[in-house]
């Protein structure tokens, strides 16, 4: 749904390493200043990404590409359209992966689908959606906050999109299929699961070309027109893709650290408990996940020769802006950790920032909102599960890949 999460998993064989690596004035290709997958960040990611942002905030990995883990250089880099390009991937992706007036047409038709009427009008139904859930957990009892998340994505997403409920499932399966094979950087395994992807949506757009289609959210779009004329079987696939395949994932991970992050610290969780408006806690939100950010990182080209933080990047290089490690700068937001919603709210990057920012925003925070009310209404406490430890997911998604709790 967003243009720094979701369809990169989609097609992660993009993110393989295009970017031209750099060299040296004799030729020579220098040491990679960084493993984006190595032991110390696998370990702690965090940590990591606060440590090179400190000593090495423009920094190439061992494929080349250029990883930038400042505030201002992800914003000023984000903000440079004419100097980095956001066509990054061989597949076509729908608004994400074009750039200029292409850019502009194609983000008009879909930001018609979240605008503010849109989103009170499905507010209920995903409310619904979240309580139902909710309701058929245990209380008390154990809670995997990441799994309850993709389940609680997929729901939401099929109820706003008008698809099946007997298609829950398979969803799934995907999701988890999906991110164990992103993780696997095994192109065939990855190039397979986008192919089952698509799939997926091709049958659902198909049975919605003739005269007795729902009336429902993807039969609108398969429906729309851009420019004056119909979209196309690609583009229809590619935008659904977009706001389905990747938010699947990503709502789960949201999930994941939002309530991980409730689970420890009561006093915010209490506060939260006693009521407070949908504006207050929507910013709550904001600022956990600007603290533990689950949306680690984009990719850019730059379309010419250009020096950041005194590295020089040349034409044709893949340029990487990492919000995670941006959002946790602190010459922006003082103590990375500290929580202060309102102060840190103007310079938060969870959802991008520029022309890019997440179309789907919108909805997204709808449905992290509707789920955290029911988890709270059901219950007196969320709490760590002290018989089972967290896991930390790994590049290129963050926050956790499992969060036991437990539910009081």
């Amino acid at each position: 749904m967003t243009d720094h999460t979701a369809s990169d998993e989609l097609s992660p064989d993009d993110h393989l390493g295009t970017g031209r690596a750099p060299h040296d004035d004799e030729g020579r290709t220098p040491r990679a200043d960084w493993n984006p997958r190595g032991p110390r960040v696998r370990r702690d990611p965090l940590a990591a990404y606060d440590a090179l942002r400190t000593h090495c905030p423009v920094a190439h990995g061992p494929d080349g590409a250029w990883t930038l883990f400042s505030h201002a250089d992800v914003t000023g880099t984000a903000l440079d359209h004419s100097t980095f390009s956001n066509a990054v991937s061989r597949h076509l992706q729908v608004p994400n992966g074009l750039d200029g007036a292409e850019h502009t047409t194609f983000r008009a038709v879909v930001d018609r689908y979240f605008t503010p009427e849109r989103m009170a009008a499905v507010e209920p139904v995903v409310v619904q959606v979240a309580d139902e859930l909710v309701g058929t957990l245990d209380v008390p009892g154990p809670v995997d906050a990441v799994a309850l998340g993709a389940r609680f994505a997929v729901r939401a997403q099929s109820a706003w999109l008008g698809w099946p409920a007997d298609l829950e499932e398979e969803l799934l399966a995907w999701v988890a299929e999906n991110r164990a094979a992103t993780r696997s950087r095994d192109r065939a395994r990855t190039a397979a699961v986008a192919a089952h992807f698509t799939r997926i949506i091709t049958a659902l757009t198909a049975a919605r070309r003739g005269d007795e289609a729902p009336d429902d959210v993807t039969t609108e779009l398969v429906r729309d027109r851009v420019d004056g004329r119909p979209l196309t079987d690609e583009e229809v696939v590619s935008i659904l893709r977009n706001w389905t395949g990747g938010d699947l994932a990503s709502m789960a991970l949201c999930v994941g650290v939002v309530l991980t992050y409730l689970a420890d610290h009561p006093d915010l969780q209490a506060h939260l408990r006693a009521g407070v408006p949908d504006r207050e806690l929507d910013r709550v939100l904001d600022e956990i996940l600007r603290i533990d950010d689950p949306f680690v990182s984009n990719r850019r080209i730059a379309t010419q020769s250009v020096t950041i933080g005194g590295r020089e990047v040349a034409a044709g290089d893949q340029v990487l802006v990492h919000w995670t490690a941006a959002n946790r700068d602190p010459r922006v937001f003082g103590d990375p950790d500290g929580f202060d919603p309102d102060a840190h709210a103007p310079y938060n990057l969870v959802w991008g920032i520029g022309k890019h920012v997440c179309p789907g925003r919108p909805l997204a925070t709808l449905e992290l909102r509707a789920l955290t009310r029911a988890v709270l209404a059901a219950t007196t406490a969320v709490e760590p599960d002290p018989a089972r430890a967290r896991e930390r997911e790994r590049p290129p998604a963050g926050g956790w890949a499992s969060a036991p709790l437990v539910l009081r």
